[in-house]
């Protein structure tokens, strides 16, 4: 009985995973149990059809930990000639009685956070994605060292 439902997991598994089409990329780096101010997670972006565009999203793992209602993230993408285009970018992570937004059965939860749309990467070579938090208390100006309740950052790239 244990093997016949370990098989229909796996096969229920496997026709999720597939169903999805529209990625082209998605990748997450763990920050452990707590984000570090100066922590900056980077993701080397692969080569992209040029003709085409993209959806970008940032996509967060976090838990009841999380004390706060936003989230505030500085994004720069580096193109291949070297330029660097930076976002200060603001999200809702929590409804107003703390509890968290995303998906997950868990106290786990998995935001995907959209960040541009129909991106082209027409320069030839590396683009680079670096993500970094900025969250504050209100009324400081020193930002949180240690930004408890995020597990796991990432980066996800979908066809338009």
């Amino acid at each position: 009985m244990k093997i016949k439902n370990s098989l229909l997991f796996l096969l229920v598994a496997l026709f999720v995973v597939s169903c999805d089409k529209e990625r082209v990329f998605d990748e997450y780096k763990s920050v452990g149990n707590s984000w570090h101010k100066d922590s900056i997670i980077a993701f080397n972006l692969p080569q992209l059809d040029a003709a085409k565009k993209y959806n970008l999203f940032v996509t967060i793992r976090d838990n009841n930990d999380y004390p706060f209602n936003n989230l505030f993230l500085i994004v720069k993408m580096q193109q291949p000639n070297k330029k660097t285009i930076v976002d200060t970018l603001e999200y809702q992570m929590a409804e107003a009685d703390g509890t968290l937004l995303g998906d997950g059965f868990t106290d786990v939860k998995e935001s995907k956070l959209f960040y541009k749309e129909k991106v082209p990467f027409n320069l030839k070579g590396p683009y680079k994605v670096s993500i970094q938090q900025a969250n504050r208390q209100t009324g400081k100006v020193v930002g949180i060292t240690n930004l408890e309740g995020i597990s796991e950052v990432g980066f996800r790239i979908e066809k338009e």
